[in-house]
C-alpha cells in the first residue's frame, strides 16, 4: 500500500473540517517536568501533546471514518448500510460519519465490550450486535454480514485498516507536525496501525527527520513482535485497560509500513499505563483512555533517551468507562 501524498492529505482535511476544526496541541510545564525527572538529569524534556480527545467522538477515529464515509458515498450510490467492528472509538467515528452522509450503521462488538462505549455508540444511532470473545472474532462476523447476499450492492463494510482511513487519520499528524516546533521523537498507540501509518506519511511527505516510536501494550504484543520478527506474528491480546490496543492479529498491510518507517516498537505494560493515565490527568487534566495513554507510557518509559529532545505524544482519545478510570486514579493496578 502506498502511502497518501501531502495533496491527498490536504484534501482529506477539507472533507474532515465540515465536521469539525482541528484539535489543539499544547506543551504542559507540569508534565515536562514530569519527563525531564525521568531522564536522570540527561537534559529538559519538551513535550508537545497532540490532543485527539477533543474530537467530537472523543478520539482520533472521527477522521477517517469521514474521510471513508465520503469514498464510499462518492463511489456507491447505492449503499444504504455501513458494518464494522470495533471495541469503542472506530464505531463512534463510523456512525458519526455515516450518519453525517444519510446512512444507516450497524456495529459489531465482543461480549463484555465497554458499556459506556457501547452507548455512545448508540447515541450516534448505531445498531449494536455483539458477537465473539475478542475483537477478531467480531470483526470476522462483521464482515460476513456485510458481504451476504442479500445484502449484496446496499451493505459495505468498513474496513479497521484501509488507505481512505490511513487518510483521514493523516490529518491529524499534519496539524501536529504543522502546529509545532519540529520534533526530534513522536510516540504513537497502535492498535491496528491506522494512526501510526498516518503519521508516517506526514513525517515523509513534509520531509522531516522525525522518530516514529510505536507503543503497544505488553499484554497484547502481537505488532512488537512481528516488528522483531520482520513476519506477522499471531499472539494473544490480554490488556485489561487498553481495549484500544487490542489486536490478536496484526495487519500486513499496515506492517509493511511500519517496518519501513517506524524506527522501533516497544511494550508497556497495564501498570505503566494506569501510572501514564494518572500523570495525564495530574498533569494536564486531560482524560486518556488506556490506549491513548501508552504513548505517554513509552515516553516515561524512555526517559533518558529523549533526555534534552522535542517530543510529540499522540493523546488518541478520552473514551474510558467511569468506574474504571476511577479504579484507576484513586488507587495503583
Amino acid at each position: 500500500m502506498q502511502l497518501p501524498t501531502l495533496p491527498e492529505i490536504e484534501a482529506a482535511q477539507s472533507i474532515v473540517y465540515r465536521a469539525m476544526p482541528p484539535t489543539p496541541q499544547y506543551s504542559w510545564p507540569l508534565l515536562n517536568q514530569r519527563l525531564s525527572a525521568g531522564a536522570s538529569g540527561n537534559g529538559p524534556i519538551e513535550a508537545w501533546i497532540k490532543h485527539e480527545n477533543h474530537s467530537p467522538v472523543g478520539a482520533f477515529k472521527i477522521r477517517g471514518a469521514l474521510v471513508y464515509a465520503a469514498w464510499l458515498r462518492e463511489n456507491h450510490p447505492n449503499l444504504t448500510t455501513v458494518v464494522a467492528a470495533t471495541r469503542g472509538n472506530h464505531g463512534q467515528g463510523v456512525a458519526f460519519a455515516a450518519h453525517n452522509y444519510g446512512l444507516r450503521t450497524v456495529i459489531v462488538v465482543p461480549h463484555g465490550n465497554s458499556k459506556e462505549k457501547n452507548l455512545a455508540m448508540q447515541a450516534q444511532g448505531a445498531e449494536l450486535i455483539e458477537h465473539g470473545s475478542d475483537f477478531q472474532a467480531s470483526l470476522e462476523f462483521a464482515r460476513d454480514l456485510a458481504s451476504s447476499p442479500a445484502n449484496s450492492g446496499t451493505h459495505a463494510f468498513v474496513e479497521s485498516f484501509h488507505p481512505r482511513l490511513v487518510m483521514g487519520t493523516a490529518t491529524y499528524a499534519l496539524e501536529f507536525f504543522r502546529g509545532v516546533p519540529p520534533l526530534d521523537i513522536i510516540y504513537v498507540p497502535i492498535g491496528l496501525g491506522s494512526s501510526i501509518c498516518g503519521v508516517s506519511a506526514v513525517r515523509n511527505a513534509l520531509g522531516l527527520k522525525t522518530e516514529i516510536v510505536g507503543v503497544v501494550a505488553s499484554q497484547s504484543p502481537s505488532y512488537a513482535l512481528s516488528f522483531a520478527q520482520h513476519q506477522i506474528v499471531e499472539a494473544p491480546s490480554r490488556t485489561q485497560i487498553a481495549d484500544g490496543l487490542a489486536c490478536r492479529i496484526p495487519n500486513r498491510l499496515a506492517m509493511e509500513i511500519i517496518w519501513d518507517n517506524v524506527a522501533r516498537i516497544i511494550e508497556v505494560s497495564d501498570e505503566e499505563i494506569a501510572h501514564a493515565m494518572r500523570a495525564c490527568y495530574h498533569d494536564t487534566h486531560n482524560l486518556a483512555e488506556g490506549a491513548a495513554a501508552a504513548a505517554l507510557a513509552g515516553a516515561l518509559r524512555e526517559g533518558v533517551q529523549s533526555a534534552g529532545k522535542r517530543i510529540g505524544i499522540v493523546l488518541t482519545g478520552a473514551n474510558i468507562d467511569s468506574d474504571l478510570f476511577t479504579s484507576i486514579l484513586g488507587s495503583s493496578l
